[in-house]
């Protein structure tokens, strides 16, 4: 019998996995926003992206809408726990949009609206980052309800993965500059990219070594037999990928170092999936107890197998579409 369950818990992170990757990288490139040169730099940059970045955030939607369809116990609970956070990223998101449009359509505030969008979309990065320590962490249940304090999600660990988000976007950004731009900016963004790796490699290490000591089951998973033979293969990918990252840098490939950085992501995708596989809340609520009735699943999934491929395809298209380097006008 096929279990609903399950596959609507792919599905949701299948949609969040798409929007770290796609949405990473303009973000990123806000973050990265005010090192580059006033003009012809700027306006590149934001040129590269300018063709897909509100598409990305479809997904963001598909996720969180399909964790409010398909787990709503988890989304009861988890909204209560992360409102702060979740606000916060979203008003970074609104602040980004704006500027992005505005810095065209006010040149006389352009350098405001510069600061607007990196400041926004850092903002956004951070948040999403300290959300995600904050689930890591651990969520106060009680009677299948949030219990814990409006502070609850603030705590060194989740300001640590914040500020690893932020570094792994700044990469992201750094790395499809490369790939889509040329002279000056692509050979600044070469020089992030190989700075912000060393950074991202350090606090993947320091978040992976503080997730150990804040649930037995992260615990039991990446360090106890027979469990560590399993894991083991995800660090020593993460060290392989990291050493490929870096050649390609050197070699001066341009498509590489953005696949290599988009494979590191995925690698700490896996890990997370090892460490809390089969709870929608870490140690707390399995995906089986926060499911909906299996009526409903079925329901929704005839909705997303006709969606899901329509996103793809149109997603892909843009990207076909605007395949090509950004000129030296900004133009691609």
């Amino acid at each position: 019998m096929i279990d609903l369950t399950i596959i609507w818990a792919f599905i949701i992170a299948f949609a969040i996995a798409a929007y770290v990757v796609m949405d990473g990288f303009d973000l990123g490139i806000g973050i990265l926003f005010p090192r580059f040169k006033v003009g012809s730099e700027r306006d590149a940059a934001m040129n590269s992206i300018a063709p897909v970045w509100d598409g990305n955030e479809t997904w963001l939607v598909l996720g969180g809408g399909g964790l409010m369809a398909a787990f709503p116990l988890a989304y009861a609970v988890i909204l209560p726990a992360l409102y702060a956070p979740l606000i916060v990223m979203l008003l970074g998101l609104v602040l980004r949009g704006v500027a992005f449009e505005f810095r065209w359509r006010d040149s006389a505030h352009r350098s405001f609206w510069d600061m607007a969008f990196s400041l926004g979309s850092s903002i956004a990065a951070l948040a999403q980052g300290v959300t995600l320590g904050a689930l890591l962490q651990g969520i106060t249940v009680e009677a299948r309800a949030y219990a814990g304090g409006w502070w609850e999600w603030l705590s060194p660990f989740s300001l640590l993965t914040g500020f690893g988000l932020m570094t792994g976007y700044a990469l992201l950004g750094s790395c499809w500059l490369i790939w889509k731009t040329e002279g000056p900016l692509q050979r600044q963004a070469t020089v992030y990219a190989g700075r912000l790796g060393i950074v991202l490699l350090l606090v993947i290490m320091a978040v992976s070594l503080a997730t150990l000591t804040l649930e037995a089951q992260y615990y039991q998973r990446w360090i106890e037999y027979p469990g560590i033979i399993a894991t083991a293969p995800v660090p020593f990918a993460t060290v392989l990928v990291t050493g490929l990252f870096y050649r390609s840098l050197s070699r001066g490939k341009e498509l590489a170092p953005f696949l290599y950085a988009l494979a590191l992501f995925g690698l700490c995708l896996v890990g997370l999936g090892i460490s809390i596989w089969p709870d929608v809340i870490p140690a707390r609520v399995s995906i089986w107890e926060a499911a909906a009735p299996p009526r409903s699943q079925l329901f929704m999934l005839v909705g997303a197998v006709i969606m899901v491929p329509i996103i793809l395809v149109y997603t892909a298209w843009a990207y076909w579409v605007f395949r090509g380097k950004v000129g030296h006008e900004g133009y691609h």
